[in-house]
Parts: structure tokens; sequence; C-alpha cells
């Protein structure tokens, strides 16, 4: 998409659409034409009919009147010229319903295909992409944009090309009827799509403001919606109404300033419509009584300025949609300019149960420097603890690991065996690496959904033994539903330790080489996370395990132990070994041992 204009893009999310689009056209170019065909019959039983002056019908209706028609009888006269017009609007129906129908498969088929596209491409985007965009400014692009463009594509677009053909018809019918007052009449149609255009320009920014602040205001209630209970539990209802009111005064604001350009726009079309109704009245009244056109004539002028007078007004705000929907495509183009993660054709596949290298490993957030210089080893089979305070790089460790972030170059290498991470497939790599994340999120279906998501096996054996190992399954048992419980939003109706060990349970259900517990017992008490580490030991063994928690208990019993301390190994060995040198290490064990004792 980084090469491609918004036409383009439109283009291309338009294959195998065109179809519905040309025949929508056709069918409403047939509307049209049917609808101008209507004054023409009126302006032809006024001066024919009526009159008696010798004026025709367009096409094969005036040798079907003269067929039927009996001269002096008037009511038989209008009778038939009345089923013509009646045959004209009901066939004008009928190819306006099938426009309405073609246009509503290939609109709907065009935006079905751009949100496949968009969910798509969000989901293999880098997780770096999401931590730096706001969720819910992004949902509000794959929601309210996307609608913006599906009621431009589905009403918008087909009223810009129906406008364009009844001006091309209307006038081409009118300057076969009288030209003079044709090309006064045209002076108007430049003059409103000039005013239009500038306005077109001039409302860009101001919708582009408007979307975000939309996208703001979308932000506050995706963040107080997934916080409320944080909020509840400080009393923080009446600061987080004033910070929406902050942000919808705002969205308010912008679309009061955005309301009183469309005022002045509509305002001033008004004149100019009427005033184009009256120059027809005036001088068609003035042409009539002097024989320069008939009565008839000026029916059929007055009935196309009138038929025309919407649309050519309307076509401001079609272009005021163009300029929302030109908004819309670039802020959706951004996300599908956004560059995914690309899986290398030659990547590898190579066996994960190795000895896992940091190599002099530096890494930065946005010019913050978090790893300094790490090397390390993990011995395939064993266990690995981390611990270190806040900040000193443990869970990006992790995150290397998995390869959320990539290790840019020169900043060190990781390998497994002896294979350099950056070449093995990511979708492989994530296979083999079982993590268990530190901010625990379970989605909204049911507990078992929730726990089998790793294997799709939807093996109720399986996944009650892994429950149990997570020391998880009597908790679920012991709910009405058991394993069908619904869990709520991001998993609120589960307690904090619940939710670990719910988690703990999906990782495990990947029987993964290589498993990573990122600080994810913190929520559990000391006899069950002694009783998860007991059983983890005997269902992980063969595999490498990774264990990161700020509680020595969780990690005393492991093979090897790192200490971070500001981005850099401050001390690695085994607890015993750690605890005799009188270090960070041997300083927080007193501190937590003491803890504990009081």
């Amino acid at each position: 998409m980084k090469n491609f204009s918004q036409y383009k893009m439109m283009m291309f999310f338009a294959r195998g659409m065109k179809r519905f689009f040309l025949f929508a056209v056709f069918a409403s170019a047939a509307a049209a034409l049917l609808g101008f065909l209507t004054p023409l019959i009126v302006g032809f039983t006024v001066d024919a009919v009526i009159g008696g002056e010798g004026t025709t019908l367009p096409g094969p209706l005036m040798p079907a009147y003269e067929h039927f028609a009996i001269e002096g009888n008037l009511a038989r006269n209008l009778l038939l010229c009345a089923i013509f017009a009646a045959l004209s609007a009901i066939l004008g129906g009928f190819f306006n319903f099938g426009s309405r129908v073609s246009m509503a498969k290939g609109a709907e088929a065009f935006i079905k295909k751009l949100r496949d596209s968009l969910f798509s491409h969000t989901q293999s985007l880098p997780f770096e992409w999401h931590t730096k965009n706001l969720t819910g400014d992004t949902i509000q692009r794959c929601t309210s944009d996307v609608e913006t463009v599906r009621r431009f594509v589905f009403q918008q677009l087909i009223e810009v090309l129906r406008t364009v053909i009844l001006v091309a018809v209307a006038y081409s019918i009118m300057f076969t009827m009288n030209v003079t007052l044709s090309l006064l009449i045209l002076i108007f149609v430049p003059l409103i799509l000039g005013y239009s255009i500038y306005f077109y320009r001039s409302i860009a920014s101001k919708f582009l403001a408007c979307d975000e602040a939309e996208g703001e205001l979308m932000v506050r209630v995706q963040e107080n919606l997934t916080g409320v209970r944080v909020v509840r539990a400080f009393g923080r209802e009446r600061f987080e109404k004033e910070r929406f009111d902050e942000k919808n005064t705002n969205f308010m604001n912008k679309w009061l300033k955005l309301g009183g350009t469309l005022g002045w726009y509509w305002g001033v079309g008004d004149i100019v419509a009427y005033s184009q109704l009256l120059v027809v009245i005036v001088l068609g009244s003035y042409f009539a009584a002097n024989g320069h056109i008939t009565f008839g004539g000026l029916l059929v002028f007055i009935s196309y300025t009138l038929t025309l007078m919407w649309p050519v007004r309307a076509l401001g705000r079609l272009l005021t949609e163009m300029s929302k929907t030109g908004v819309s495509l670039k802020r959706i183009k951004e996300i599908l300019d956004a560059t995914a993660e690309e899986e290398d054709l030659d990547a590898m596949h190579p066996p994960m149960d190795r000895d896992i290298v940091f190599d002099n490993v530096t890494f930065t957030y946005d010019e913050h420097p978090v790893l300094k210089n790490v090397s390390f080893t993990i011995k395939r089979g064993s266990t690995f603890a981390i611990l270190g305070p806040t900040g000193s790089g443990k869970s990006t460790i992790t995150y290397l690991l998995n390869r959320l972030y990539d290790l840019p170059e020169g900043c060190g290498e990781i390998k497994i065996g002896d294979v350099n991470i950056q070449n093995i497939s990511r979708g492989y790599l994530r296979s083999n690496v079982g993590l268990v994340l530190q901010q625990t999120f379970l989605f909204s279906r049911t507990i078992f959904e929730n726990i089998d998501i790793a294997s799709r096996e939807r093996d109720m054996m399986r996944v009650r033994e892994k429950a149990q190992i997570a020391a998880v399954d009597e908790n679920i048992m012991s709910f009405a539903q058991g394993y069908d419980t619904i869990v709520g939003e991001r998993g609120v109706t589960l307690s904090g330790g619940q939710k670990q060990r719910v988690a703990i349970a999906r990782t495990l259900m990947m029987d993964a080489p290589i498993m990573v517990f990122d600080d994810s017992m913190s929520a559990l008490d000391m006899e069950t996370d002694a009783k998860i580490r007991e059983s983890l030991r005997e269902d992980t063994s063969g595999a490498t395990v990774i264990l990161i928690s700020h509680r020595i208990s969780t990690l005393m019993t492991a093979d090897t132990i790192m200490v971070l301390d500001d981005g850099k190994i401050a001390e690695i060995g085994t607890h015993s070994e750690l605890v005799r040198r009188n270090g960070t290490y041997r300083r927080i064990y007193d501190l937590q041992s003491g803890y504990v004792e009081n």
C-alpha cells in the first residue's frame, strides 16, 4: 500500500466488484433518462394535446402515441399521455432499484475486503507498533473511518455520477429547446461547482480535526472502561468525568466550527439555487410571452431546474463527504502502510531444545537504554531464574527471545544452539517458546476456550490436566458451569491469582521446549506458588524453563539465578553461591526472609 495513492488503494479493494459498480452506473443513467422523460411528456401534453401545437415526443413514444391516439378525443389522448408518464416512472423505479441493489453488493463486498485487510494487517504488525499506537485511535480508524468510506462508496459515489449524468442530459435537452435560456441557466453551474470546490478544499482540515478529536474521545472511553475497577477502587469517578468532559467539549467545539462552515455553505447555496430558479421563471415567462418558447417548454425548463436544484446543491455535500472520505482513507492507509512482520523465505526451523545464548546484547526503548552488553547462557533443560528491580530489563529479555522486538544490527546476538534467532521463522519460534506474560490477558470466552486456545485440540482431559498442574482445576470446578464459565471482559470474573493460573495452564498446553514465566505467580500465595513450581518441575522436565520474579522463594530452586541491575548483570550463580557473596541477592533474600519470619 505504501506506493499506492488513495485512488489506487480504492481500485485495489474494488477488484472483482467492478461489474456491480458498472451496472449501477448504467442503471442510474437509465433512471435519470427516464426521469427526464416525464417532464417532456407533460410539455407535449400542454403544447400538442391541449394547445394543438406541433411538438413531438422523443424516441419511439411519438409513433406509439400516433398509433393509439384519436384526433379530437381529448380524454383518450390525455389518458394515453398519463400512461406514458406512468410507464416512464415505473421503469425509472426499476432501474433505480437495480442501481441501488448492485451498488449495495459492490460496496459491501468492497468494505468487507477492506475490513478483512485491516484486521489481518493489524495482526501482522510488530508488537512495537501496537505499543506506540493508542488502541482507541486504532479502533476508531478501523470502525468509524471505514464506515465513512462505506457510506461514500454506497451512497455518495453513485450520487456524484448521477448528478453528472443529470446535468449532462438535462442541458442537452434544454439546448435543443432554447439555447439562450439554457446558456443563462448554465452560468449558475460553474458558479456552484467553483464554490463547492473552494468549500471542499477549505473544510478538509476541519474534518481531520474532528476525526482526531473523536479518536481522542474514544481513547478516553476505552481507557475508562478498561480500567473501571481502578476507577472505582480509588473513587476517581468525578476526575474521570471531568477528563471525559474535557475531550467531549473539545470534540463538540470542533463540530460546532465545522457546523458553522456548513451553515455558510448551505446559506449561500440557497441564494444561488433560488436565483437560478428565479431566472428560469422570469426569463422563461418573457420568452414564452414573445413566442420564443412554448408554454409546455417553459414547464419543462422549470421542471428540469427543480430536478437539478437539489442534486447540484447536494454536490457540495457530496464533495464534503469526499473530503471526509479522503481524510478517512488517509488514516486507514496509515495503518496499511505500517510495515508488517515479514517472514524470510529462507527462515530456519532448527531444533529448539538447545542452549540459549545472549552475547553482548544491548537494547534501548526510544533512546532509553534497557540492556547494556548483557551476556549469559541458559543450558538446555535447565531452570534459569532472573531477579532484579523494576525497569532492570527482565521482561525485555523475554520479548527479545520471543522476537516481539527484533534486536537491531550491531547490538549483539541471541542464539538457540548455533542459530541466530533472527534467522528463525517467527511463527516457528513463538510456537516453541511458551510465554506467560507479566500482564495476564484472558479473552471473553469460556475458561475451557481460554486454556485450549494454544492447542485447539478440544481435549477436556488434557485441559484439566494442565489446569491441575497450574492449581486452578479445583477453583474452576467450584463454579456453577465449570469449564464452560464465561470469563468476563479481560478476565474480570476471576481473581488475579486465578487469571494467572489459567494463563499458566494455557501456556502449558503448548508443551513447548522453552517455557518463560514472566512474574506470572506474583498474585499467588506462597503455598500455591510452591505447589505450582513442584508440578511444573514434573510437567516440564526436559524443557528449558525461564523464571522471572521478585520473590526469591520462587527462584531459589533454579539451576542458575541471574540478578540484573540497571540493565547489567550484577550477579549470576546458584542460590547458595549468591547467598554467600553478600551482594544484591543476599540483601533481597535477607529482607524477604525477615518479612516472612515477622
